[in-house]
């Protein structure tokens, strides 16, 4: 990849990216033409270390900033936006409905968590004798409140104004619950984000839409390295990996995120049942967030695949497993203590907190159970540190020996793999390409592939002003 000096942009717009450029969390992308900047995503950091990126001052004004987009839900796209408005934004925030309900959710689970982790911190801090930490958390109930009424909806392919000279286009992206590619239009021409893009073969979301023809593209990199199985196939290995353990009297632990893996899961555990190729058993969700959110795919059936909505329509409930069980309290982890042949479902995905930490600690040491990320596991978190072998982890301060198998089922991701991201990118005709949200490997690959093509390819720096 190479840079370019500011001169030799090609669409006009010019990009600086508070995070989502160099790794996979983080997204926030200010996008500049003329006296015009638009942020796409305002996402939190997620990962081992990553609280003190979170606290940085933005590489930009908020006050400064004309409108806010944001592609979908997930944490690591709207987890910053209550502390935007908190430091001053006060412009409109434009997304999908289901968007729009989704981000109330994880925003308000996201408030509540940050401040129970700062009561943690200071009680530890008073018995360490040590310096006390901030006051207040990044932001509160009241600043997501806040941001949320400035939330206005927008309907996929319609055109709608950002700001004064920016116009504005969603596609689906098939990603997740309302989750949408943007295209911008303004004096600098056309700038196309691709927010996160589906798998075309998952089994809830129709594949995304293909892109406009466009100047500029920043296109998300997470699996740019990567060719995923189909999902017959992913379902059959899923299917395998749940037997044999329940057939050792194991338990099958399974963190997901809430949004749209944890919904993907229990239909899979539920045709597989359907199909006589596991045993029904017991499944415990334990993930209210999970819960809240199975309830909205429940009422945005028109985001989905044709076949799910049609479901939904006759009553049916396809994320529901003959004997699911919803975790109403706290203590689920004391009560599966002793359990045997259970499915436990819990969040969070990549291990950076959630209730799936109390299942760990009591079923990790055993070798019957098994262990199955289901979901991409970034550098620097728990969840990676295990799935690339390590024998001893530390949780809530107690060292637990990973005794259980370790399984991955990659073909569950919600990202579009290589050759999908390729077709994407090409059918866009994009002359200028930037790679985002993705590890070094994955941007540099794709980065290459762009380059071959005879495209040019950019590497953005957080906070380093680059012209597209």
């Amino acid at each position: 990849m190479s840079d370019v000096e500011p001169a030799a942009g090609i669409s006009g717009w010019t990009l600086c990216s508070g995070g989502g450029c160099e790794g996979v969390t983080g997204s926030a992308h200010l996008l500049t033409t003329g006296d015009r900047s638009v942020l796409v995503d305002a996402g939190l950091f997620q990962g081992t270390g990553e609280d003190a990126a979170n606290a940085e001052p933005w590489p930009f004004d908020p006050r400064a900033i004309d409108a806010v987009v944001l592609t979908h839900a997930h944490l690591d796209h709207v987890g910053r936006l209550p502390r935007l408005w908190a430091d001053g934004y006060r412009g409109h925030v434009f997304a999908t409905a289901a968007t729009i309900a989704v981000a109330g959710v994880v925003l308000r689970d996201a408030a509540r968590i940050q401040a129970e982790d700062l009561a943690r911190a200071r009680r530890r801090a008073r018995r360490a004798g040590g310096k006390a930490p901030p006051a207040r958390p990044p932001y509160r109930d009241a600043d997501v409140d806040a941001v949320l009424a400035q939330a206005r909806p927008v309907a996929f392919h319609r055109r709608f104004t950002v700001c004064r000279g920016v116009q504005g286009t969603l596609g689906r992206a098939g990603h997740v619950l309302g989750a949408a590619w943007l295209a911008l239009d303004g004096a600098g021409g056309r700038v196309l984000v691709s927010g996160d893009l589906g798998d075309a073969d998952g089994p809830l979301h129709p594949p995304p839409e293909p892109p406009p023809t466009t100047d500029a593209l920043l296109l998300e990199s997470t699996y740019a390295d990567a060719h995923h199985r189909d999902w017959a196939a992913t379902l059959r290995e899923f299917g395998e990996v749940v037997r044999h353990t329940l057939e050792r009297g194991g338990n099958v632990l399974i963190p997901t995120f809430a949004l749209e893996r944890t919904q993907a899961v229990l239909n899979a555990l539920q045709t597989l049942e359907a199909t006589g190729v596991i045993a029904r058993c017991r499944v415990v969700l334990d993930a209210p967030m999970g819960e809240r959110m199975t309830e909205l795919y429940r009422r945005f059936p028109q985001t989905l695949r044709a076949s799910v909505a049609e479901r939904l329509a006759r009553g049916e409930d396809p994320f529901r497993p003959e004997h699911l069980e919803i975790a109403r309290g706290g203590g689920m982890a004391r009560a599966l203590h002793a359990a045997r042949g259970v499915v436990i479902i819990a969040g969070a995905g990549m291990l950076t907190g959630g209730r799936i930490l109390q299942h760990l600690r009591v079923h990790l040491p055993h070798p019957r159970n098994t262990l199955v990320f289901v979901g991409y596991q970034a550098e620097g978190t728990l969840g990676r540190e295990i799935a690339d072998g390590a024998r001893r982890v530390r949780l809530s301060g107690q060292t637990v020996p990973v005794a259980a198998e370790v399984l991955a089922v990659p073909g569950f991701s919600a990202h579009a793999d290589a050759p999908a991201l390729d077709a994407w990118w090409q059918a866009s005709g994009a002359r200028v390409v930037v790679p985002v949200h993705g590890e070094a490997h994955a941007r540099h690959v794709l980065a290459a592939r762009v380059a071959a093509a005879g495209r040019r390819a950019l590497q953005a720096r957080r906070g380093e002003p680059l012209a597209l």
